[in-house]
């Protein structure tokens, strides 16, 4: 006889979340990240290209406008080289950012279906933005070559960290308008606004030495992506970042994580009555 499964679904209201039961699902990271990708490119003209010229067309216009005109400094980095790192690991929260928030909208179909833990939707959308990220990497490393900047080995642990850091800072905001959104649905013009306020307020075309006032400073490092940009940096630069400023910046992505996940799991019960 075939040995008989049994499921038990059981009360959860004590916890963020089942994690366990999140591991025994985690192929479906893989299945939603990768038909994502497909679904993604394939019907796209230049197909994985796209994820090369968005930032290079990004950092020649920036170059041009901000780095020639303006005379904006970058610090003992080339202007090019200072504009694609940050674009580089910015479009990772940018695009993570917006693929999380519509998630839920995009996969309603799914959601009203079957049963699965709802979480793992925006977190694959997050994992699809890693793709363009790897893709456009390689481009990085051409620019590195041809401006002759040196890379500090000693330093190159920054890199890894950083993405995964921006995850993390990239996960909660997510799954806070992932959840917003379902059933809010006019959160979907408010989103691409909201990214757009993040990336002028983030050190990606100047640093944040640009300003000599205490207070802006202090709103700027407040983003939970000005720590991970300085520290994607840190290699390059060779230059210590200021701690305090990063602390104050990953500090502000762990509470916007909690808070994310925490709203995400009180209105995921709802999400197949509002999809």
């Amino acid at each position: 006889m075939a040995e008989e499964i049994e499921y038990v679904i059981e009360h959860t209201a004590g916890r963020l979340f089942n994690w366990s039961e999140l591991w025994r699902y985690r192929e479906l990271f893989y299945f939603f990240t990768w038909r994502d990708i497909k679904i993604r490119y394939k019907q796209a003209l230049l197909g994985v290209i796209w994820a090369l010229l968005q930032p290079l067309l990004m950092m020649f216009i920036f170059t041009f406008f901000f780095g020639q005109r303006l005379q904006i400094s970058s610090g003992n980095l080339q202007y090019p080289v200072f504009v694609f790192s940050g674009l580089l690991i910015w479009n990772i929260f940018s695009n993570g950012l917006t693929n999380a928030a519509n998630s839920m909208i995009n996969n309603a179909s799914i959601i009203k279906k079957i049963y699965f833990p709802r979480l793992i939707i925006p977190a694959s959308s997050i994992l699809v933005a890693l793709f363009d990220f790897l893709m456009a990497s390689s481009l990085f490393a051409g620019i590195l070559i041809y401006y002759g900047q040196r890379v500090s080995l000693a330093a190159i642990w920054c890199w890894p960290l950083s993405i995964m850091a921006c995850i993390v800072a990239t996960l909660g905001p997510g799954c806070w308008l992932a959840a917003l959104n379902v059933k809010y649905r006019d959160f979907r013009y408010v989103i691409p606004f909201l990214v757009q306020v993040l990336f002028f307020l983030s050190p990606i075309i100047y640093p944040v030495s640009f300003s000599s006032y205490p207070l802006i400073k202090s709103i700027l490092v407040l983003s939970p992506i000005y720590a991970v940009i300085e520290l994607f940096r840190f290699p390059l630069t060779g230059v210590l970042p200021e701690w305090t400023y990063i602390a104050i910046s990953l500090g502000s992505s762990i509470i916007l994580l909690c808070v994310g996940l925490f709203y995400f799991r009180k209105a995921e019960n709802f999400f197949a009555d509002f999809a």
